[in-house]
């Protein structure tokens, strides 16, 4: 066992869609983030093929205590049920000690229309048109009803409730929060939203429109503290979230990339995309400048769009942060132990 916290990569790219590999390097998987202190494992989103990734790694689902949904656009949810459903045949009972769920809350309101729109779009659901994270997970339930019935009425198995237990994130009063007016209120403190006897969990709202609430995390351990950003654009809320920490683990895009990525739609939907991307999301080097701001001991940037960029793209953070900065790739080990941030990444097949 590593004596030491740190953070496995068990998937680094961004983005709903499968991604070619890199002319340098293997495919990268969805986004997902394994962060291990001492013999307990809390993960952070759960991309395509984090189930697997989570086997790979020789993580093991009974040492799971938690997981933390930043936001719940697919790139970021779409392997949920597959932790859910593969960690409760494999959990065991937990004898109360249940892993928790936690993620945002309903929208509460639709998203507004884009302007490029050139026709009227309609919610799919009109019970249920923005779910928030418990709801998602009784969705998941419901649709895999005949396999949890199979499972507890033959295997006797448990409820899946006995060994998860899922809530939305409550904000803090006095917030002034609105999903579409005041979606990331500047200046607010970060709060907790989670804390065992190995860490505290602290979370921040980001600028991730039109996503409401989008979250960042935060881990602190008595060894070191490791803050991971969710999706968002520069913000002044994820600094202060990430202020001091040993390593900073944030998003990344390459907005040339974007520019020339969607010939295959038609012009409104091309241009509605590439003005997402401009405005929810950060480049290198506003990666470099944020980690700078913070005064991060380490910067790694993770959920990486285009997922087979040359490499060479990433390191622009290196002129904007004097610190050590990470490129990892899937299933890589890096500390968060404060005399041990500036150390390489190393490969992590297996636990240590």
């Amino acid at each position: 066992m590593d004596l030491f916290p740190h953070v496995v990569t068990l998937g680094t790219a961004g983005g709903p869609r499968w991604w070619g590999a890199p002319a340098t390097g293997r495919q990268r998987h969805g986004i997902a983030t394994a962060v291990v202190v001492g013999s307990a494992v809390y993960l952070v989103d759960c991309g395509r093929g984090t189930s697997s990734q989570f086997a790979e790694a020789g993580l093991d689902p009974a040492d799971l205590r938690g997981i933390f949904l930043t936001h719940l656009h697919s790139d970021h949810a779409v392997d949920l049920s597959g932790m859910l459903l593969f960690g409760w045949m494999m959990a065991g009972r937990r004898q109360g000690n249940r892993v928790r769920v936690l993620g945002p809350g309903d929208r509460g309101m639709l998203p507004p229309i884009n302007a490029n729109a050139a026709v009227d779009v309609r919610p799919l659901f009109a019970d249920t048109p923005a779910a928030g994270t418990a709801s998602m997970v009784e969705h998941l339930f419901r649709a895999y009803s005949t396999d949890l019935a199979d499972r507890m009425f033959d295997s006797l198995r448990p409820s899946p409730y006995e060994v998860f237990a899922t809530a939305d994130i409550e904000l803090p009063a006095g917030l002034g929060y609105h999903p579409e007016a005041k979606p990331t209120p500047e200046g607010m403190e970060p709060f907790t939203i989670y804390s065992d006897d190995l860490v505290t969990v602290t979370a921040t709202l980001v600028a991730h429109p039109p996503v409401a609430p989008a979250f960042a995390f935060r881990f602190d351990t008595v060894q070191g503290s490791v803050t991971i950003s969710g999706d968002t654009a520069p913000c002044s809320n994820l600094v202060r979230l990430a202020r001091g920490t040993d390593l900073l683990l944030h998003e990344a895009i390459d907005l040339d990339w974007a520019a020339g990525a969607y010939a295959d739609v038609d012009e409104s939907t091309r241009n509605a995309t590439i003005e997402h991307h401009r405005k929810a999301h950060t480049t290198p080097l506003q990666a470099g400048e944020l980690a700078t701001a913070a005064g991060a001991g380490a910067l790694a940037l993770h959920h990486l769009v285009p997922g087979n960029a040359d490499p060479a793209v990433w390191r622009r953070a290196e002129e904007t942060f004097g610190g050590p900065v990470f490129v990892p790739d899937d299933l890589e080990t890096i500390s968060f132990a404060r005399s041990r941030t500036a150390s390489a990444p190393t490969t992590s097949m297996t636990r240590d």
